[in-house]
């Protein structure tokens, strides 16, 4: 049979259009998407107050979600989020536990620094690591002033009932949070704060800080919050309440 480009385009559209309505067969609504766009911004914002010493809550399910890897040892195992005790010099404040990840920096130093390019800012702000580029000099842990990168230092496994939908780091490359971009991408918050909210103290919250009707901008306006070092003038996107 000789057919030529149109022919195949136009019997393509017909198998498509005759599946789709067959008996049985539903069409199925894509997932609302969120864009990478200038003039989005990202960011989170904890309230140290109400988050509870014992929770991991944001911990564990960041780690689920991205298939962080634990290798049994303190100076190998990678952490997206941590949770860093704060002690006032004085004494005259209790101690804090403070969540503490990738801040998105509007200005980040470890984009400046890395020679590949591996290390990138999105139009959103959301900073990323491209794998592909990434050759594990570690410029970029250096320059992170909230010590929220790792080296993968040995491949790891895929842990058993694993997230697919985000792939395994191979070994020798630098990685960190990516406020779940994946989820994000979809129109949902990051795994955090989505734990922090469902089984946690509710503490944190998510959105676009620079849509004047979302829940984050208007705390923001409303609370006293801070950023951790914006005296060094990065612009971070992770703000803290009560700290």
């Amino acid at each position: 049979m000789n057919m030529n480009r149109r022919s195949v385009l136009g019997l393509g559209g017909a198998v498509l259009a005759t599946t789709a309505l067959a008996p049985g067969w539903k069409l199925i609504a894509a997932p609302k998407r969120t864009e990478a766009r200038a003039g989005r911004r990202w960011a989170m914002l904890i309230n140290v107050g109400q988050c509870n010493d014992a929770c991991d809550a944001c911990t564990t399910a960041c780690r689920k979600e991205n298939n962080v890897p634990l290798f049994g040892d303190p100076e190998r195992d990678i952490h997206w989020i941590r949770k860093v005790e704060l002690k006032d010099k004085a004494g005259k404040k209790p101690s804090v536990q403070v969540p503490v990840l990738c801040n998105h920096c509007e200005h980040p130093p470890c984009v400046d620094v890395c020679p590949t390019k591996a290390s990138f800012i999105r139009k959103d702000g959301i900073v990323l690591v491209d794998k592909h580029r990434c050759i594990g000099c570690r410029y970029c842990m250096i320059a992170c002033p909230y010590k929220a990168r790792s080296l993968v230092y040995q491949q790891p496994e895929f842990p058993e009932g694993g997230n697919p939908e985000v792939p395994l780091r191979g070994a020798g490359v630098v990685e960190k949070c990516t406020f779940c971009v994946h989820l994000v991408d979809q129109g949902e918050a990051p795994a955090c704060v989505t734990a922090c909210n469902k089984t946690g103290e509710g503490a944190m919250y998510f959105g676009d800080l620079n849509d004047s009707n979302s829940e984050i901008a208007q705390k923001v306006a409303e609370v006293a919050t801070r950023t951790v070092r914006d005296d060094l003038g990065l612009k971070p996107q992770v703000h803290y309440q009560g700290l």
